[in-house]
């Protein structure tokens, strides 16, 4: 008969097997909103003006060419190990780049809460902005 430390050491292996299986970032947490919004002028032919790669460390989420206006929402969920990480590689055709971390869980697990779990990124002239309010924007990765 098994006592009560073997069966807790059965469902702690049951429970790190299942976390190791996961194909997302996790299953268990809530689901944060990232959401990076163009607010760079468009090209004298409405042509795009930004050129946005975001990714994890297992998740590409491709190039996006955006407009100005455009924006672009994906979800993430922070892991058991608190690392979860997307981070973006931002152009602004003709002009600048940059990388900024769009979400960083030991950062924005509990400043993203306030807004519906969502952390609110602006690309603008002279920097990258965020917000967990829609009110207050801060210039967290000047150009």
């Amino acid at each position: 008969m098994l006592d009560l430390k073997q069966i807790l050491v059965a469902l702690c292996i049951t429970f790190l097997l299942a976390l190791a299986a996961s194909k997302d970032e996790d299953i268990l947490w809530m689901n944060y909103h990232i959401h990076v919004t163009n607010y760079l002028p468009s090209g004298p032919n409405g042509e795009p003006s930004l050129l946005l790669n975001c990714k994890s460390k297992t998740k590409d989420l491709g190039l996006r060419a955006m407009v100005k206006d455009e924006d672009y929402t994906w979800d993430t969920k922070v892991n058991f190990w608190k690392t979860t990480l997307f981070f973006c590689h931002a152009v602004w055709v003709n002009h600048k780049e940059i990388h900024f971390d769009a979400f960083r869980a030991t950062r924005d697990e509990d400043r993203c809460m306030v807004f519906h779990m969502s952390c609110l990124w602006a690309v603008k002239e002279d920097g990258i902005y965020f917000s967990n309010d829609h009110l207050v924007w801060t210039n967290a990765y000047p150009w």
